[in-house]
């Protein structure tokens, strides 16, 4: 990999054990997966839309399957990996309710970052300017930006919630800061965080209660 090493993926390496089972939705042109074969040599699959990307996969000698995350995650068998990793490409599935549910359906845990539209700056913008932002976090213009789904904090943690998962850890991202441990739910940090990523993982089942004897049993 050339250049400097993205601050998510730093974050994601780190997180992510060694000989794990990976699938990277969104994988683009394969930096994470290579980093995380190379390192943690992980069984690393990618889900990648654009052909090119694809592609690029393939060149590097990674397994990668052209599909929309939208509708072919739904073919992957439960459990099939240990972690589901979505880099900042939430905020652009048509469904995220439904990509992330299935995230947590085909792996044991899942990696998700998000740019969190509630950062100061933005919400600055907005008041001074009454248009949308551009930050280092969201640089595109509002008519070319691939996000169609963008989200605070606050949104994400809720739809967490509505669902039943678990934040494992979350860490704040910001270019050339070093990442900052948080707890996602304080107010405080959706307005400090530029972007948040996250390890998900779905709520333990509760222990099935034994059934009551019956009445004439309770005291056999």
């Amino acid at each position: 990999m050339s250049g400097p090493l993205r601050d998510d993926f730093r974050e994601i390496l780190r997180l992510v054990r060694p000989d794990a089972r990976v699938l990277d939705v969104g994988c683009g042109e394969g930096e994470l997966l290579e980093l995380l074969t190379r390192e943690k040599n992980v069984d690393g699959q990618g889900l990648e839309l654009s052909s090119d990307g694809v592609g690029a996969c393939l060149a590097r000698g990674l397994a990668v399957v052209q599909g929309d995350a939208d509708r072919d995650l739904d073919h992957f068998p439960t459990k099939a990996f240990d972690y589901a990793i979505l880099s900042k490409t939430l905020q652009q599935v048509r469904d995220p309710k439904h990509v992330l549910s299935e995230l947590l359906r085909i792996a044991e845990r899942a990696v998700v970052s998000v740019p969190n539209f509630g950062h100061w700056r933005v919400r600055m913008a907005l008041i001074t300017t009454g248009r949308m932002p551009e930050t280092k976090a969201l640089p595109e213009p509002w008519w070319s930006t691939p996000n169609i789904h963008l989200c605070t904090l606050r949104d994400f943690t809720s739809l967490c919630a509505d669902l039943d998962l678990r934040i494992d850890a979350c860490v704040s991202l910001a270019p050339g800061k070093p990442p900052r441990i948080i707890d996602a739910a304080r107010p405080i940090e959706n307005w400090r965080a530029e972007t948040a990523l996250f390890l998900l993982s779905r709520r333990a089942e509760p222990e099935a209660v034994p059934a009551s004897k019956p009445a004439g049993d309770l005291f056999g």
